[in-house]
């Protein structure tokens, strides 16, 4: 049986399979420069493939070339479903959609009177002092206002001309719109005008109707409506997504990943759960593998050709329940990412007076100038010109005919064109080598303050923590980061270049419920919470929707205090002192302070059912050279850091065993990336063929 996990990503689809049929691993191992293979305890092997993510030419769908590779099937085949026991992937389809503004037409149905009131929103300034304000472009096309009214005690003041309401709906569905969102006032608690319009709009025959009762149960309007419009904006792309996957591999089961780091079926993925998809499985990923190698606290660093995610995780997955994406409000749990435009693409340019990384990037056409396109400086040029990397370890896909090593040649004349501009416009004289180290350290920073956004500024202590890195271009700078931030270790992974794939591999499946309260917390209202948290979990149970399997229930509160608007969860428990204890804690951990006299408020409450999967074990490789005989270096190579000129060993990871240890500088190449062990570091590698890189 073969079971696939896949992320596919803006450059690269990665995907990682595991199987026990060896007729497979015969025919693939003959292809090396393509499958890294690796065998796993009890006769099963991992396989671990890439391929571009668009490459219209050969195919249409990235993941299930990948499938027809693995399994050597030509494309016009049809795929042996039987042979396949599950498929799990993440996607970027709706995120991408949604950056582009490629989504599907919409109407919005309002409460009369609040036309506008999404677009006027909240009226926050994000940057206070811009006198022309941008706002973002609105997802849906055409607003009808419905005349209906409850009041916020559940009281019918106006209700529906069902023939007026009628003949509205008709008219839009008229012009070739087929995706509707319903967004009524305080319908997240009196839902039933709510439902007659649904109804309605499926007697025309909408094909996609996001209600927000059932998208986002909370109070605030705003909000509430903004996750519901981009529910029936995202969701039928979405949906055409799975079919057309599903349609090539019918009868086999097949599920995706959420924002929140949970898999669910792909018949109930919905667009509101999928805008970060890919780098939640990322994220659970490194925890996940951070875990098995036996660390507690982590922080996840992923770096990209576009971009870095970073994370946070201590004990259990962090989301937040407010956040922005592409210019685009919603109120759906999501994974706390923070991620910024710095990734080994990112373009670097002097602007006369100073050095500048970002935020655009090459992408993977024309892509950094080594690629032989004509691309501009990045920061993979300056890790070239630093000799971090090095052509003859790189595969040679470069070039017209794609076969092409790197060209370090560009890269030192443009570098050398460059520090003589930079000479004659500020007079300091810097040699190119010293101008690439400027850059790094620029891009270095950039990243370190990410993640003292998500660690320091609230209140954690980093120099606790390992530094979990992965993505391709991770491991450039990992000692460099971990030295801005004082950390001591870091752990990498021999899947760190295609973690999100393996992260899918290692999930669980995830429902969270939510609804909201808005009472004060007291030991009266735990009976009340208690019976709503039984509700919330019902609803959950029926989306897992299998019999007889063990799960796991989370409950949470989110408190926050009264006349206040910043939530923190907290556990539930029945005893409402511990609560407030546990809320004061973190109050005081995050903003540095409590108020004792101020009464606490429910804002809403939270249920999660996990279920746990099979995942794949770790593969073990044992020591066959004596203890005292240390690994070979394949060459000395030469590496600029610390300011200076260093002779520096080159190890290929698979020719290390476990207890070797190698002091820096050092590279440690691999198939999917490179590792540099800068001066003052030391890498070890364990039994279950795990990185650790410790400072001295």
């Amino acid at each position: 049986m073969l079971k696939v996990f896949a992320d596919r990503g803006g450059t690269f689809t990665d995907i990682v399979a595991v199987t026990n049929n060896q007729a497979i691993i015969d025919r693939l191992s003959r292809y090396p420069e393509r499958f890294l293979i690796v065998s796993l305890p009890k006769g099963q092997w991992i396989i671990v493939y890439k391929l571009l993510s668009e490459n219209p030419e050969q195919y249409q769908d990235a993941a299930i070339q990948g499938i027809r590779d693995i399994m050597g099937i030509s494309s016009n085949e049809p795929i042996p479903t039987e042979a396949i026991e599950v498929v799990k992937m993440g996607t970027t389809v709706a995120t991408n959609a949604l950056l582009e503004r490629k989504g599907d037409r919409v109407v919005l149905l309002i409460t009369k009177g609040f036309k506008d009131a999404l677009r006027i929103a909240y009226q926050n300034r994000p940057n206070i002092f811009a006198r022309h304000i941008v706002l973002p472009t609105m997802l849906y096309e055409q607003v009808i206002e419905i005349n209906e009214r409850y009041d916020a005690h559940g009281n019918e003041l106006i209700s529906i001309n069902i023939e007026q309401a009628k003949n509205e709906l008709q008219v839009v569905y008229n012009t070739g719109i087929q995706s509707c969102a319903i967004v009524f006032m305080h319908s997240d608690r009196y839902p039933e005008h709510e439902q007659q319009i649904a109804q309605i709009a499926q007697e025309i025959g909408f094909t996609q109707i996001s209600v927000s009762h059932q998208v986002s149960p909370l109070m605030k309007l705003v909000s509430r409506g903004d996750t519901t419009v981009v529910d029936a904006y995202l969701t039928p792309i979405l949906r055409r997504y799975v079919n057309q996957i599903a349609s090539q591999l019918p009868g086999v089961k097949l599920m995706f990943m959420k924002s929140d780091g949970g898999l669910v079926a792909a018949e109930q993925f919905q667009g509101k759960d999928s805008i970060l998809s890919g780098p939640a499985g990322g994220i659970v990923g490194a925890v996940q593998s951070s875990k098995r190698a036996g660390f507690e606290l982590v922080i996840t660093f992923d770096m990209g050709g576009t971009s870095t995610d970073v994370a946070h995780f201590k004990g259990e997955y962090e989301r937040q329940l407010d956040s922005e994406i592409a210019g685009a409000r919603m109120r759906v749990p999501v994974l706390a990412i923070n991620t910024i435009a710095a990734g080994g693409g990112s373009i670097l340019y002097f602007d006369g007076s100073s050095y500048r990384v970002g935020p655009q990037s090459a992408g993977s056409n024309p892509g950094p100038a080594c690629y032989r396109r004509g691309g501009p400086l990045t920061v993979t040029d300056a890790n070239v010109m630093l000799g971090k990397i090095h052509p003859q370890y790189f595969p040679s896909v470069f070039g017209i005919d794609g076969n092409l090593p790197l060209d370090k040649d560009t890269v030192i004349q443009q570098f050398t064109q460059l520090a003589q501009n930079i000479q004659s416009a500020t007079l300091n004289h810097c040699t190119p080598e010293q101008v690439a180290a400027g850059f790094i350290a620029i891009a270095v920073e950039n990243m370190a303050n990410a993640i003292k956004k998500i660690s320091l500024q609230r209140g954690y202590d980093v120099t606790q923590y390992v530094l979990c890195c992965f993505g391709g271009a991770g491991g450039q700078v990992a000692c460099l980061i971990a030295d801005t931030l004082g950390m001591k270790k870091i752990f990498l992974h021999p899947y760190a270049g295609v973690l999100s794939a393996y992260g899918m591999g290692l999930a669980d499946v995830r429902a969270i419920r939510e609804g909201g309260v808005e009472q004060p917390l007291t030991q009266t209202l735990i009976p009340k919470l208690h019976q709503l948290m039984q509700y919330l979990e019902t609803q959950a149970n029926n989306e897992i929707n299998e019999a007889n399997v063990q799960t796991e229930i989370v409950r949470k509160v989110n408190l926050k205090y009264e006349g206040t608007n910043s939530t923190l969860s907290v556990n539930f428990a029945d005893d409402v002192v511990l609560m407030r204890q546990k809320f004061e804690n973190e109050h005081k951990s995050r903003y540095g302070f409590i108020q004792l006299e101020k009464t606490l408020i429910v804002e809403s409450v939270s249920v999660e059912v996990i279920q746990k999967m099979d995942t794949p074990e770790e593969s073990l490789i044992t020591r066959t050279r004596s203890l005292f005989e240390a690994p070979e270096a394949v060459e000395i190579v030469r590496m600029f850091t610390a300011d200076k000129w260093h002779d520096t060993p080159v190890y290929r990871r698979e020719d290390l065993q476990p207890e070797d240890s190698i002091n820096g500088p050092a590279i440690i190449v691999e198939k999917i990336s490179t590792i540099v062990v800068e001066p003052n570091w030391q890498a070890i590698l364990t039994e279950y063929n795990h990185l650790i890189l410790q400072r001295l």
